[in-house]
């Protein structure tokens, strides 16, 4: 598998600096960014780590299901993930962490059972790499249904 490549450039302070994170390999996009920004309810028209982190966390776990859901015979016809993440201060050492993840999956999946939905869903959730490189997240939380069409 191909390393991949993002690119921050930063200037100024952290409260009020700004800066913009560019998918390099891509090509698709450089997006601003700033504290002020982050840290505001709406964001102000630019991004942050954590929304690129969920955009990157609901991908992975979606490929990986997709993956696991095809290894039980089952086929995928949509699956749409949602990724929250939620920054919040850390007492151990005055900054910030993630305190939870919480991953909302819906699907329309052909030959497949809501038990076995159910199973693949929560198997994707820990066998992910974006999920396996998150372990120490405190908190991980599925909401995952299957739906008809």
């Amino acid at each position: 598998m191909p390393t991949r490549t993002a690119r921050t450039a930063w200037d100024g302070g952290f409260e009020d600096g700004s800066g913009q994170v560019e998918l390099t390999d891509s090509g698709l996009g450089t997006f601003e960014m700033s504290f002020k920004k982050r840290s505001s309810d709406d964001g102000g028209g630019a991004t942050n780590p954590e929304e690129l982190l969920g955009a990157a966390h609901s991908s992975c776990y979606t490929m990986q299901l997709a993956a696991l859901l095809g290894q039980k015979g089952a086929t995928p016809v949509t699956i749409e993930t949602t990724a929250k993440v939620t920054l919040g201060e850390d007492p151990d050492d005055q900054g910030f962490k993630i305190h939870k993840i919480a991953l909302t999956v819906r699907a329309e999946v052909e030959g497949i059972d809501d038990a076995g939905f159910a199973e693949a869903a929560e198997a994707a959730k820990v066998s992910c790499p974006l999920s396996k490189a998150l372990a120490s997240v405190p908190e991980i939380t599925l909401d995952a249904a299957l739906e008809t069409a």
